[in-house]
Protein backbone atom coordinates (compact mmCIF):
# COMPACT_ATOMS: atom_id res chain seq x y z
CA UNK A 1 0.00 0.00 0.00
CA UNK A 2 1.50 3.32 -1.00
CA UNK A 3 1.45 6.15 1.49
CA UNK A 4 0.02 8.93 -0.67
CA UNK A 5 -3.20 10.53 -1.77
CA UNK A 6 -3.76 11.55 -5.40
CA UNK A 7 -5.75 14.68 -4.64
CA UNK A 8 -5.15 18.27 -3.74
CA UNK A 9 -4.88 18.92 0.00
CA UNK A 10 -8.46 20.10 0.52
CA UNK A 11 -10.04 17.17 -1.30
CA UNK A 12 -7.83 14.68 0.55
CA UNK A 13 -8.71 16.28 3.89
CA UNK A 14 -12.42 16.20 3.06
CA UNK A 15 -12.29 12.52 2.14
CA UNK A 16 -10.10 11.66 5.13
CA UNK A 17 -12.82 13.15 7.33
CA UNK A 18 -15.20 10.54 5.94
CA UNK A 19 -12.89 7.52 6.17
CA UNK A 20 -15.09 5.65 8.62
CA UNK A 21 -18.15 6.11 6.42
CA UNK A 22 -16.20 5.03 3.33
CA UNK A 23 -14.94 1.90 5.10
CA UNK A 24 -18.43 1.06 6.34
CA UNK A 25 -19.74 1.45 2.80
CA UNK A 26 -17.11 -0.96 1.50
CA UNK A 27 -17.89 -3.48 4.23
CA UNK A 28 -21.59 -3.32 3.40
CA UNK A 29 -20.61 -5.35 0.29
CA UNK A 30 -19.07 -8.05 2.47
CA UNK A 31 -16.25 -8.88 4.86
CA UNK A 32 -12.78 -7.78 3.81
CA UNK A 33 -9.25 -7.54 5.16
CA UNK A 34 -7.36 -4.25 5.40
CA UNK A 35 -5.53 -4.27 2.06
CA UNK A 36 -8.65 -5.50 0.29
CA UNK A 37 -10.59 -2.52 1.68
CA UNK A 38 -7.82 -0.23 0.42
CA UNK A 39 -8.03 -1.80 -3.06
CA UNK A 40 -11.81 -1.47 -3.16
CA UNK A 41 -11.56 2.23 -2.26
CA UNK A 42 -8.90 2.74 -4.92
CA UNK A 43 -11.03 0.94 -7.53
CA UNK A 44 -14.25 2.77 -6.63
CA UNK A 45 -12.50 6.13 -6.93
CA UNK A 46 -11.03 5.19 -10.31
CA UNK A 47 -7.57 5.57 -8.79
CA UNK A 48 -8.19 9.18 -7.79
CA UNK A 49 -8.09 8.49 -4.05
CA UNK A 50 -5.37 6.41 -2.44
CA UNK A 51 -5.98 6.53 1.30
CA UNK A 52 -2.97 6.51 3.56
CA UNK A 53 -2.37 3.25 5.37
CA UNK A 54 -2.24 5.03 8.75
CA UNK A 55 -5.57 6.74 8.04
CA UNK A 56 -7.27 3.44 7.24
CA UNK A 57 -5.84 1.45 10.13
CA UNK A 58 -6.68 4.15 12.68
CA UNK A 59 -10.20 4.09 11.21
CA UNK A 60 -10.39 0.32 11.66
CA UNK A 61 -9.38 0.69 15.32
CA UNK A 62 -11.96 3.46 15.85
CA UNK A 63 -14.73 1.44 14.23
CA UNK A 64 -13.82 -1.65 16.27
CA UNK A 65 -13.76 0.32 19.54
CA UNK A 66 -17.18 1.83 18.76
CA UNK A 67 -18.68 -1.57 17.90
CA UNK A 68 -19.39 -0.54 14.31
CA UNK A 69 -17.28 -3.38 12.94
CA UNK A 70 -16.10 -6.70 14.30
CA UNK A 71 -12.97 -8.56 13.26
CA UNK A 72 -11.77 -12.12 12.95
CA UNK A 73 -8.69 -13.90 11.69
CA UNK A 74 -8.94 -15.55 8.30
CA UNK A 75 -7.96 -19.13 7.66
CA UNK A 76 -5.34 -18.55 4.95
CA UNK A 77 -3.52 -21.64 3.78
CA UNK A 78 -0.82 -19.67 1.96
CA UNK A 79 0.87 -16.57 3.32
CA UNK A 80 0.21 -14.64 6.48
CA UNK A 81 -3.09 -14.75 8.33
CA UNK A 82 -5.29 -11.77 7.62
CA UNK A 83 -7.59 -9.88 9.93
CA UNK A 84 -11.01 -9.52 8.35
CA UNK A 85 -13.52 -6.82 9.21
CA UNK A 86 -17.30 -7.20 9.19
CA UNK A 87 -19.87 -4.43 9.53
CA UNK A 88 -22.19 -4.78 12.54
CA UNK A 89 -25.80 -3.66 13.00
CA UNK A 90 -24.43 -0.57 14.79
CA UNK A 91 -22.20 0.05 11.77
CA UNK A 92 -25.15 -0.21 9.40
CA UNK A 93 -27.10 2.31 11.50
CA UNK A 94 -24.08 4.64 11.56
CA UNK A 95 -23.62 4.32 7.80
CA UNK A 96 -27.30 5.10 7.24
CA UNK A 97 -27.09 8.17 9.52
CA UNK A 98 -23.84 9.39 7.93
CA UNK A 99 -25.26 9.04 4.43
CA UNK A 100 -28.31 11.07 5.46
CA UNK A 101 -26.06 13.77 6.95
CA UNK A 102 -23.87 13.80 3.82
CA UNK A 103 -26.92 14.17 1.54
CA UNK A 104 -28.18 17.05 3.67
CA UNK A 105 -24.79 18.80 3.69
CA UNK A 106 -24.40 18.28 -0.07
CA UNK A 107 -27.86 19.78 -0.66
CA UNK A 108 -27.00 22.87 1.38
CA UNK A 109 -23.59 23.30 -0.28
CA UNK A 110 -25.13 22.84 -3.74
CA UNK A 111 -27.69 25.54 -2.95
CA UNK A 112 -24.95 27.96 -1.88
CA UNK A 113 -22.54 27.43 -4.77
CA UNK A 114 -23.03 28.26 -8.43
CA UNK A 115 -23.32 25.34 -10.83
CA UNK A 116 -20.46 26.75 -12.87
CA UNK A 117 -18.38 29.88 -13.18
CA UNK A 118 -18.36 31.55 -16.59
CA UNK A 119 -15.01 32.18 -18.25
CA UNK A 120 -13.62 35.58 -17.34
CA UNK A 121 -15.91 35.94 -14.34
CA UNK A 122 -18.12 38.97 -13.77
CA UNK A 123 -17.29 42.32 -15.32
CA UNK A 124 -15.79 44.09 -12.36
CA UNK A 125 -14.35 47.56 -12.39
CA UNK A 126 -10.90 48.00 -10.94
CA UNK A 127 -10.75 50.12 -7.81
Amino acid sequence: MEDKENLDGLSADLLRGHTDTIVLGVLLEGDAYGFEIYNRILARSGGRYEPKEATLYSGYRRLLAAGRVSSYWGDETLGARRKYYRITEAGIRTLRDNLREWASAREIIDSLLPGEVPEGGPNMEEE
